[in-house]
């Protein structure tokens, strides 16, 4: 008999080969984004759009468009010096759940650009 322990480890493990966290906080961003009215129906149809995206190699619907980017961009920017921190880059792509809380990212101590915030949050909603 397995120990508790040991399906700990292989529930994890799941997890993670098939990105199900990364999902549920991409989920959880996106109802926090556009409220909807009947947030199951909008999953429920969500899901179909990414199963048909993965299904027939068309790109994902992208629930955050160029100008939505561009808007998060400048809040952090308030001084408008046309960068962010990398702290600020890293809470907004957990804030969005496109990065995990313990996930490592390169550039760390870095300023962010708006070309590269909007590259990276784009690339990593189509990984999702």
């Amino acid at each position: 008999m397995e120990g508790a322990g040991s399906r700990e480890r292989q529930a994890r493990e799941y997890l993670e080969k098939h990105r199900i966290m990364e999902l549920l906080n991409h989920l959880t961003s996106v109802l926090l984004f556009f409220r909807p009215e009947k947030p199951r129906d909008y999953l429920i149809t969500l899901l179909e759009r990414l199963r048909i995206a993965k299904e027939t190699g068309i790109a994902f619907p992208f629930f955050m468009d160029n100008s939505n980017i561009v808007a998060m961009f400048e809040m952090m920017d308030s001084a408008g010096r046309g960068a962010i921190s990398f702290v600020q880059y890293k809470e907004a792509l957990k804030t969005l759940g496109l990065c995990t809380a313990d996930e490592v990212l390169k550039g760390e101590g870095h300023i962010v650009t708006l070309d590269q915030f909007r590259d990276e949050v784009n690339k990593r909603t189509l990984e999702i």
